[in-house]
């Protein structure tokens, strides 16, 4: 184009997108975007943002729960879990489940998965064996376990009996020394098959050629596992341990189920005392305030996985 035909204000034609057509403006587009992506966001908000906001105000109240009125007590409800002796079990209960239903399920799923990746008969019946407890409903994984536990016709006492091994038989769960451990064992089983999914999708993943490398370079089994596989696994650890940790917090179903928090104290955790204290002692304010710790927990754990994902994402 000279400069003439600038001077003389002839029409510029409008730039066409590869395809021919007109380009859309930006302006218009990201309309479009926000009118496909309203729906969405309104169950969002009205499902998760609003009572999300509505119990960290209610966290600052006196409120029963039930009655339209309540008082604004500030920070009292969190000032009462710093001496509330049945917290201070919950939160101890808390960690000792959330260590042992992470490293167990993750030892073991990773023990599977290696086992599964080699030359092993009738894989797709042994996936779908060690995978079935997590998909299972939490209710009826209570349920199983609590009548293989009955102190009296449970299959784990009678099996005891049948091996001569009658002295160990004891209500698993009705005692204090017994019933955190016994409501571990069912979390374990069930929560195997996540981890051990995700590793053998990511031992699938990995270049067999370095293993043949390390071979003729004389490296052991063992030295392989450490220098080449478990390197490999880490974006599988990453997801593995934050959704482990996420969910070890917010445990409820399976010990209310199985123990409902008893006996006394024993297996009382955050999500049961947040519960009971909502719904049985018509303390939503208290309860709402033991909700919000949970949350602020959870998602503390979860960032450094996101910022992980999200910079392994960019870059």
């Amino acid at each position: 184009m000279t400069s003439s035909t600038l001077t003389t204000g002839a029409r510029v034609p409008a730039a066409r997108a590869p395809g021919g057509g007109r380009r859309r403006s930006p302006g218009r587009g990201g309309l479009v975007a926000w009118t496909f992506a309203l729906p969405a966001l309104a169950v969002y908000a009205v499902f998760l943002i609003y009572p999300a906001l509505s119990s960290l105000w209610f966290s600052f109240t006196d409120w029963d729960g039930l009655s339209p009125t309540y008082e604004v007590v500030g920070l009292d409800n969190y000032l009462a879990m710093a001496s509330d002796p049945v917290v201070a079990r919950a939160v101890a209960n808390n960690l000792t489940w959330t260590v042992v239903t992470i490293v167990f399920p993750v030892v073991i799923g990773l023990a599977l998965a290696i086992l599964l990746n080699g030359p092993v008969r009738a894989k797709p019946v042994l996936r779908l064996i060690f995978y079935t407890p997590a998909v299972l409903p939490l209710v009826a994984v209570a349920s199983i376990w609590g009548w293989l536990y009955n102190p009296e016709y449970g299959a784990i006492n009678a099996a005891l009996d049948a091996v001569g091994l009658d002295f160990l038989a004891q209500p698993w769960l009705g005692q204090d020394s017994t019933a955190l451990g016994a409501t571990m064992v069912p979390a374990i089983w069930l929560r195997v098959g996540f981890p051990m999914l995700l590793y053998l999708a990511a031992l699938q993943g990995i270049n067999a050629d370095m293993y043949e490398a390390a071979t003729v370079d004389g490296a052991t089994r063992w030295q392989q596992f450490w220098h080449i596989t478990m390197p490999s696994l880490r974006p599988a650890h990453y997801i593995v341990l934050a959704l482990s940790l996420i969910d070890s917090f917010k445990v409820f179903d399976l010990v209310y189920a199985m123990t409902y928090g008893g006996p006394g104290t024993a297996t009382q955790v955050m999500g049961t005392w947040m519960y009971f204290n909502v719904f049985q002692y018509y303390q939503a304010g208290y309860g709402t305030a033991i909700a919000v710790v949970i949350t602020v927990v959870a998602v503390a754990v979860g960032i450094p996985y996101v910022r992980s994902q999200t910079k392994e994402h960019v870059a």
